[in-house]
């Protein structure tokens, strides 16, 4: 101990014996921010961060700058894939059509998650949909193959070998066919396209895992707003992606003109499957509240169509 350190002790100890403790306690203002369980808020004076949206829209020319962007006002990729990560990304290739159609999720996109997952450091970053029309001309057509593989990831075609009889435990849905490759992944992204449906009005995020699922799909119209939604709670996304760069508004889900598509040039991307669809929504003339899955998978505690109660970032670049 040194001699300035022993004369602090002393005086310590004598005002302590003369006045008791209480002599030893310093007003607030005197207190340092570490005696008083200060949080790192008040140790750095900084305002604390604002916490990150659970949806975000971005307009914008590009569908890769757009995507990007979306991706990194929810934090960035890496707050949803780990390093070594088996990711799968599942977008809507079902319909034999170019990019021009808007049937199928739009390529650009498509890469652009591949790049950043890969770039999150996954191990893989898989891409695969049981297509309505044949496979290989779907995968090609639509342009996404080509995307994928020039991106880096694995194009994988659907087979009897990847498909098994599973229980989903759904309100209707208690057992189905389940493409392995999506359930055996660590991560799942689901990327849709926003367009019109003629059964269903509008086909989004949620009825997107039709195309996770293989047997007799038909029979899902039987009940198709409960199916949705029993599909979504089985498969929990980390991410959902909603392509609306081009959009179809009529003759849906197939589509075959350019006449029946329009240019929206957005990205809509969330943590909550709810509020994605209903976002993806209002670029219809829909209300959220006219689609009956949505408040059935907001009652299963799936999110919230009432974007007024969700933390939103919109962006145009």
């Amino acid at each position: 101990m040194n001699r300035r350190d022993f004369i602090r002790g002393a005086a310590v100890t004598g005002l302590a014996l003369r006045f008791g403790p209480r002599a030893l306690a310093f007003p607030p203002s005197a207190t340092s921010a570490t005696t008083r369980s200060a949080g790192p808020t008040e140790l750095t004076g900084l305002a604390a961060p604002a916490p990150l949206p659970v949806l975000a829209a971005v307009e914008g020319e590009s569908p890769a700058a757009i995507t990007r962007e979306a991706i990194a006002l929810l934090g960035g990729m890496g707050q949803f894939v780990g390093k070594g990560d088996k990711v799968v990304i599942k977008p809507n290739i079902g319909w034999d059509r170019t990019p021009e159609m808007a049937a199928c999720t739009n390529p650009e996109v498509v890469r652009t998650l591949v790049e950043l997952v890969l770039d999150a450091g996954a191990k893989k970053a898989v891409v695969i949909d049981n297509t309505t029309n044949q496979a290989k001309r779907c995968y090609v057509r639509s342009g996404i193959q080509e995307a994928v593989n020039q991106a880096g990831g694995d194009m994988i075609f659907m087979d009897d070998y990847r498909v098994k009889k599973m229980a989903l435990k759904g309100e209707w849905l208690k057992e189905w066919e389940i493409l392995l490759d999506v359930v055996e992944a660590d991560k799942i992204i689901n990327v849709p396209i926003a367009k019109h449906h003629s059964l269903c009005r509008l086909t989004l995020g949620m009825k997107n895992w039709l195309g996770a699922t293989g047997g007799a799909r038909n029979q899902f119209h039987q009940s198709l707003d409960k199916t949705m939604v029993d599909l979504a709670a089985f498969f929990k996304p980390q991410l959902t992606v909603l392509d609306a760069y081009r959009i179809l508004v009529r003759n849906g889900p197939q589509g075959g003109r350019i006449s029946d598509t329009e240019l929206k040039k957005t990205v809509i991307a969330g943590t909550d499957p709810v509020a994605v669809d209903a976002m993806g929504a209002s670029l219809f003339p829909v209300e959220p509240r006219e689609l009956p899955y949505l408040a059935l998978a907001r009652d299963r505690g799936l999110g919230e169509f009432d974007l007024g109660k969700v933390r939103l970032e919109k962006r145009k670049i």
